[in-house]
């Protein structure tokens, strides 16, 4: 029995922070999981900027609110949760969640937390577990289910690897370049008929 294990920003829905950049105007806000490598370092670098320019956790959810699933995300979503069970593991977090989940019809995810002060500033976070993508893999096969999984950044690496079969979706260069062992695509079509293919075996 097959179970799939995604991510979500740059698959199904559009990278958060980045529009929270555009919409600040803070360049540095760009930075994602597809140019940084080490997760912690990376949020580190975004709450000193929060901290730095007085933004708040409800500026960042005015923003999210405003965010659509990519063009085709929701029919495919809709055609996985009819064939297979899916579980969207990020590395975002409750708090920002919520608008998108529920544009996407509600999918399982699992992600992380923030610690957020009375004022709504952040001044913290709270990771689910360690290498929790991975350890969602390992947990799923250990129920023994075949995962088949599929992501786009550096952060998705450990879990791809870790899954029976995975697939890099709408990846950076840089990541194509760096793990030539795992097959990308930019197409929802393909990135489908890769699933039922390797679910057919």
């Amino acid at each position: 029995m097959y179970i799939i294990c995604s991510d979500l920003e740059g698959v199904f829905v559009p990278e958060i922070w980045i529009n929270v950049a555009k919409k600040t105007g803070i360049e540095e806000l760009k930075l994602t999981t597809r140019d940084i490598s080490d997760y912690n370092v990376l949020m580190k670098k975004r709450l000193a900027i929060l901290d730095e320019h007085k933004l708040k956790l409800s500026d960042i959810q005015a923003v999210i609110k405003k965010i659509d699933p990519m063009e085709g995300a929701v029919d495919f979503l809709d055609w996985i949760r009819e064939n297979y069970q899916i579980i969207i593991v990020s590395d975002t977090f409750v708090e920002f969640a919520s608008p998108l989940m529920e544009k996407l019809g509600r999918p399982m995810l699992l992600c992380h937390s923030l610690i957020v002060e009375p004022d709504g500033s952040i001044s913290g976070y709270t990771l689910r577990q360690q290498n929790a993508k991975q350890k969602v893999v390992q947990a799923m096969k250990g129920l023994s289910y075949q995962v088949l999984a599929f992501g786009d950044s550096y952060n998705d690496v450990n879990m791809l690897k870790e899954a029976d079969t995975s697939f890099l979706f709408r990846p950076p260069a840089n990541v194509i370049e760096e793990f030539p062992e795992i097959q990308p695509t930019n197409d929802y079509s393909q990135l489908k008929e890769w699933i039922i293919a390797a679910t057919s075996k």
